[in-house]
C-alpha cells in the first residue's frame, strides 16, 4: 500500500461522528523526488474514478450515496511549496466535484510544519 501503486486504495475508514467515509493514500515519498507530482495525481485520479465508478459503494456498504467521502493524503514529509500548491489546485478540483480533501504530515515530521491541510469538504447530493 503506497501511493506510487495506483490500482491499489490504501486505506478506507470511517469516521464514527458523522459517518463520513475516508479514503487514505498513504505517501512516503520525498517531495524533492520530481516524478512525485505525477505519481500522486495518478493516485488521485485512481481514487476518484474508485469513488464515481460506484465501487467503492459497492465495497463499503457504509460508503452509500449520500454519505460524505473524503480523499486524506497522509504525507510522510512536509510538502515543498509547490507540493502544496499542488495539493490545494487537488483539493479546489476535488471539493468541486462534490467530495472532501485533506491532506496531513506524520507527526514526525519535521517541526515546525503546518500537519492539516483543512478541511474543505463539498456536500455530495
Amino acid at each position: 500500500m503506497a501511493v506510487d501503486d495506483p490500482r491499489v486504495i490504501d486505506i478506507v475508514s470511517t469516521v464514527r461522528a458523522t459517518g463520513e467515509v475516508v479514503l487514505v493514500v498513504a505517501d512516503h515519498l520525498p517531495w524533492e523526488d520530481a516524478e512525485h507530482l505525477e505519481v500522486l495525481q495518478a493516485k488521485l485520479n485512481a481514487y476518484l474514478a474508485y469513488i464515481e465508478s460506484g465501487q467503492l459503494a459497492d465495497a463499503y456498504p457504509a460508503a452509500a450515496p449520500g454519505v460524505p467521502v473524503r480523499i486524506e493524503v497522509a504525507c510522510k514529509y512536509p510538502p515543498s511549496a509547490l507540493g502544496v500548491r499542488f495539493l490545494e489546485a487537488a483539493r479546489d478540483v476535488i471539493v468541486a466535484a462534490g467530495w472532501g480533501f485533506t491532506w496531513v504530515v506524520s507527526p514526525d515530521a519535521e517541526p515546525g510544519v503546518a500537519v492539516d491541510g483543512g478541511r474543505k469538504a463539498g456536500p455530495r447530493s
